[in-house]
């Protein structure tokens, strides 16, 4: 295969392993908190997308100034997810967190059926695919046949960027120190004066607010956005988050870039079969939680979010 190519198929692997960690890494939150699986995640994803679609569009009505649009698309796509996260978190979630785990898969099961239909039936002509602004610098960074457009290459930095942002304010901030207390042992935490509830749906806002920063980063990339993105990426985000290790920072990521790694493999080795390249994906992540099934990077060799 060509050099050039070869490494456009690389780039694309790492921006969708990007997009994957950020929703694995929410996931991972959720359940290093309260022990709970939060399955209207992948549906955040879809709020977020088009909270920034609404914000930027909003602007650009305006004013013609793209970075003006992308702030205010970001500013939206953050608030709009934090809150759903908090909605869920404080209403569905805390209420149930003594019931069998079971209740909560249901009923954020639900949660995400309701976000996903209310996008539907909520924005004009919701059921087809919206085409998202251009709203990053559109030059094209050009060598032999490798190309890529220097908006993905910031989209990439930028994402990269947050999860590094995330990993220090989980481990060096009293935010992070109240989290990692609340997930070893809430009982020890509450004595030493952490606000339970607060903490849990803070963790619930940032887990949100990072998928819906993944939503955003889609939008800007592919261009378009969809009611029922977040179907499968949240399926994928869960996957990455379980074969990294649930409760852990760092499993997870791994996760997300080890699922995006298979597919970009798939389509380099067999192109004819690239629309199989989940399939494989999700094969090898059976594969892996039957080799390791508390992770690879199992909650008890590490700590915990």
């Amino acid at each position: 295969m060509d050099m050039g190519i070869l490494a456009q198929h690389l780039f694309n692997g790492l921006m969708l392993g990007m997009v994957y960690a950020m929703i694995a890494v929410g996931f991972s939150l959720f359940f290093g908190v309260l022990d709970v699986i939060k399955f209207s995640h992948g549906d955040v994803v879809s709020v977020g997308a088009f909270a920034a679609l609404g914000g930027a569009s909003a602007i650009g009505l305006l004013v013609d100034m793209p970075g003006l649009s992308l702030l205010f698309g970001l500013l939206a796509a953050i608030a709009v997810g934090g809150l759903a996260g908090v909605v869920i978190g404080g209403t569905l979630v805390l209420p149930l967190r003594n019931a069998p785990p079971v209740n909560v898969l249901l009923v954020t099961l639900m949660a995400g059926t309701i976000l996903r239909e209310a996008i539907r039936l909520g924005v004009p002509n919701g059921g087809n695919p919206k085409p998202f602004p251009v709203l990053l610098p559109q030059w094209q960074i050009t060598a032999g046949s490798f190309s890529i457009g220097f908006d993905s290459v910031l989209i990439l930095i930028a994402g990269i960027g947050i999860i590094l942002a995330t990993h220090l304010l989980i481990t060096r901030t009293r935010i992070g120190l109240a989290i990692r207390a609340v997930a070893q042992d809430v009982d020890v935490a509450r004595l030493a004066g952490i606000d339970f509830r607060r903490t849990v749906l803070g963790t619930f806002a940032l887990g949100s607010a990072l998928a819906s920063v993944a939503g955003l980063m889609l939008g800007l990339y592919y261009r378009e956005v969809n009611f029922s993105m977040g179907l499968v990426l949240g399926v994928i985000g869960f996957a990455a988050a379980v074969v990294g290790g649930l409760g852990s920072l760092l499993g997870p990521i791994l996760g997300g870039f080890l699922f995006a790694f298979v597919q970009t493999l798939v389509t380099i080795v067999l192109p004819t079969a690239s629309a199989y390249k989940d399939v494989v994906a999700f094969g090898v992540v059976i594969a892996l939680i039957g080799l390791f099934p508390t992770g690879l990077i199992a909650e008890r060799s590490s700590e915990r979010v």
